[in-house]
């Protein structure tokens, strides 16, 4: 059985050494890099089962490595490690396609931990299903992939997930516990903006395509829901 690949790009030797001697005991093929620049030379060529970044690098921020490496590769899973756990820092990682944030000093049973939690849940939103439309929506799951007005968005996976969930049961009104629930099921470490953040970035992503449209309805003091289409 082929044993998944994890990339750990972190510059200090000591948490380095730790977390790949932890990963390969628990089974999992590691490359470790110490800068970030040569991360996305190499994943040209070839992608990891999962991502994870030290935010502080020394020759590209971490956040940047994360959106250009998303860029190539839109369903790669991605953990961020960093010694800044201010909000703003959460907002920024999960803004732009981040799966999930550990801030130092932690355990690396933890790393490992959350590591097999973003395989389960990749495998588990791969099942294909039949593409579907959904008024001037398109949605192609085997490819995780939603249309707007013909248009194919670009998503991160929390975005993608989010939306569909919302477009399979238009009208309904969703509490952000339930989108939690939903969305962020299996997620260890979540704020009270992370629904809102998403849609925010959900709403921008929609409205680029048509600015006419906002097919996302707020609604106070309960949550969101998908206009009737």
């Amino acid at each position: 059985m082929q044993r998944e690949t994890v990339w750990l790009v972190e510059d200090e030797q000591g948490i380095a050494d730790t977390l790949v001697y932890m990963l390969q005991q628990e089974g999992f093929d590691v490359e470790l890099f110490e800068r970030g620049l040569p991360v996305l030379d190499k994943a040209r060529q070839q992608v990891p089962d999962v991502m994870i970044l030290d935010v502080g690098l020394p020759d590209i921020s971490g956040f940047e490595l994360c959106r250009q490496l998303l860029a190539l590769h839109p369903a790669l899973p991605v953990l961020f490690l960093t010694a800044r756990s201010e909000e703003v820092d959460r907002l920024l990682g999960l803004e732009i396609g981040a799966d999930d944030y550990v801030a130092k000093p932690f355990s690396p049973r933890e790393v490992c931990a959350r590591v097999r939690t973003l395989l389960r849940r990749v495998r588990k939103f791969s099942t294909p299903s039949p593409v579907i439309r959904i008024g001037h929506f398109e949605l192609n799951e085997p490819a995780a992939q939603i249309s707007w007005f013909d248009t194919p968005l670009t998503l991160t996976r929390y975005e993608f997930l989010l939306l569909k969930t919302l477009l399979k049961s238009p009208g309904r009104v969703w509490s952000r516990q339930q989108l939690m629930d939903s969305v962020w099921e299996d997620a260890q470490d979540t704020y009270d903006r992370t629904v809102d953040t998403h849609i925010k970035t959900l709403r921008a992503k929609l409205r680029a395509i048509n600015p006419d449209l906002s097919p996302i309805n707020t609604h106070r003091g309960m949550g969101y829901s998908l206009r009737g289409l």
